[in-house]
């Protein structure tokens, strides 16, 4: 080990599957650039061990915070003694800080909404306020960004899942918040969506089921596109392809979630080291590489 790696500050992404993730290779670039001496890896988490992986990483490593991925974003939240007022209204955390090896000190936020809502507005270009925004999954991917969403002020969001109980949940949960804004915000179910008459287009779509990462597709009727309608998959790569080439076969405007990803982890970045790093430098040269 160098004398650079000893005294770096410890951060990693904690997930399962977690081998695909970009978000080293994000963070190097970040501290590059800022001139903060960081050391980010990947931690691999059993599917019922997150919790104890964590613990053992910070107390055997000193580790100062961690990104969290699927599918542990509601497990992060419960590990923190204090959440920001973002991650209690989501109930879900992807970005977890410590500043000691003390539990009671440990702190949880989530900065995927965030991510999300400025690569939609200022990577892509494209007004949320007044809109007609659908949000695929009920997970907690899409539990992360509701709320910034609806933070935006668009027309109305519907939130479909495959199963609606937790469409409804997720709904219930940001009634009172969709109220404040003035939007819209109801929930239906995949199938529903499929058999069920449709108003009129959307105008966003965002993609928060874990189809693609699974190498599935999220089925949508057609009608639920028109030319131009933005439609963001948040995964990247090859996994987010076919969806978005359906998308873009309908005349809509595909977007993965490579932008997205960049910009939350800028957003984690600056609550563990206090500096923001400019994203455009860094999506630019992650687009080169895939």
């Amino acid at each position: 080990m160098t004398t650079l790696e000893q005294h770096a500050d410890r951060y990693a992404v904690v997930g399962n599957p977690i081998e695909h993730s970009r978000s080293p290779a994000i963070h190097a670039l970040f501290a590059q650039q800022t001139g903060q001496t960081v050391d980010y890896t990947r931690l691999l988490a059993p599917l019922d061990g997150f919790a104890n992986t964590v613990r053992h990483w910070v107390q055997a490593q000193g580790a100062k915070g961690c990104n969290v991925t699927v599918p542990f974003k509601f497990e992060a939240l419960e590990m923190a003694a204090q959440c920001t007022p973002r991650a209690t209204l989501a109930q879900a955390a992807n970005t977890l800080g410590f500043p000691t090896a003390d539990p009671t000190t440990w702190w949880a936020d989530n900065t995927d909404g965030a991510g999300l809502v400025r690569d939609i507005t200022v990577n892509a270009n494209t007004r949320i306020q007044g809109a007609r925004v659908l949000l695929g999954g009920a997970g907690g991917a899409s539990a992360g960004v509701l709320g910034p969403l609806i933070e935006q002020c668009p027309a109305s969001i519907c939130v479909v899942n495959r199963t609606l109980a937790k469409a409804e949940e997720l709904v219930m949960n940001h009634a009172d918040w969709a109220r404040q804004h003035g939007v819209q915000l109801s929930a239906q179910s995949l199938n529903e969506l499929n058999n069920g008459p449709i108003d009129a287009p959307f105008d966003i779509i965002v993609n928060g089921t874990a189809a693609s990462l699974s190498g599935s597709f999220l089925s949508l009727p057609a009608q639920c596109l028109r030319a131009g309608t933005l439609v963001v998959d948040m995964m990247y790569g090859p996994k987010a392809e076919p969806f978005l080439q359906w998308a873009q076969s309908l005349g809509a405007v595909p977007r993965d979630g490579l932008g997205m990803l960049v910009e939350q982890a800028a957003e984690a970045f600056f609550l563990w080291r206090g500096v923001r790093p400019d994203t455009a430098p860094v999506l630019q040269a992650l687009r080169q590489t895939l």
